[in-house]
């Protein structure tokens, strides 16, 4: 065993040893005095290449000035109702795969039961969810990106403003806030989101269970309003596997200026106590 290592490490130590002597005999060498080459430059260099959003020469690019800056912390405004997190009712007309879910979430509340509470069983809330759930929602603007971190699970999304276009779907890697690309209209940010996960991922919960899939497309305009104390969204969603044309929703959102995101973990053992995980009333 020990000489197969070995062999193995000289094997490791003489492709590496070939490689710098190939890069040596073709690369021309550097005048006296020159500055050592930096590896870190050379993605900007590159045409083609999709910078991240916090590379500085990403974020020192010449951009129009956003309308507005949404950092802070934000929290759904329940003034109307206590419900307001919900995307519904009113619900799009369902389609039959989805309105066996409903009808399901029904009878198991009438029964004082619950259906599928995934959340509850530490998944993800996922988009749209995630923007609602009784937590609030932490959001730090930079001129290249959104990035929102929720008090829920402290899931995380970003908000890509740097002009990338969206994964093409064959290679994109599918998540439950799915992703989101923004750009400025006026006064509002205009979001697209595709790319969602299509397993264990809600529209609605708790007797009014809705699944979402992997055609969820979702698009959020955005503004500020009421002199930056409220966040207002208007979604306009759409999945043909689950319910028919567009689905509409107007949330708003009030600033939260006394309060901090937290480390939040969801963890199983935590929640066995609740209704909804480990006893009977849990229906699957």
């Amino acid at each position: 065993m020990r000489s197969s290592l070995s062999r193995i490490a000289l094997a490791i130590v003489t492709a590496a040893g070939v490689s710098v002597s190939a890069c040596d005999a073709t690369a021309p060498a550097a005048p006296p005095g020159s500055p050592p080459a930096t590896e870190s430059a050379a993605p900007a260099t590159q045409p083609g290449v999709q910078l991240s959003a916090l590379a500085p020469a990403n974020v020192a690019k010449s951009r129009p000035a956003a309308p507005f800056d949404l950092t802070g912390n934000w929290f759904i405004d329940t003034t109307e109702s206590a419900d307001a997190w919900r995307f519904g009712p009113p619900y799009p007309k369902l389609t039959p795969a989805a309105q066996v879910h409903f009808d399901a979430s029904q009878k198991a509340a009438r029964e004082g039961k619950v259906y599928r509470d995934d959340i509850g069983q530490c998944w993800p809330a996922g988009l749209p969810l995630i923007m609602t759930r009784y937590w609030p929602m932490a959001m730090v603007q930079i001129p290249t990106a959104i990035y929102m971190v929720s008090g829920f699970m402290n899931s995380l999304r970003i908000v890509y403003l740097d002009g990338r276009p969206h994964t093409e779907l064959d290679i994109i890697v599918r998540t439950f806030n799915g992703e989101s690309i923004g750009h400025w209209e006026g006064d509002a940010l205009v979001v697209d989101t595709i790319g969602f996960r299509g397993d264990h991922h809600w529209m609605d919960q708790g007797g009014a269970s809705i699944p979402a899939g992997e055609q969820l497309h979702i698009v959020e305009r955005i503004r500020l309003i009421n002199g930056g104390k409220q966040l207002e969204i208007e979604y306009t969603m759409t999945d043909p596997e689950h319910w028919e044309g567009e689905w509409k929703s107007m949330k708003r959102f009030n600033r939260v200026d006394d309060e901090d995101i937290q480390e939040v973990s969801c963890l199983p053992d935590l929640n066995e106590h609740l209704q909804s995980t480990t006893s009977k009333a849990q229906v699957r």
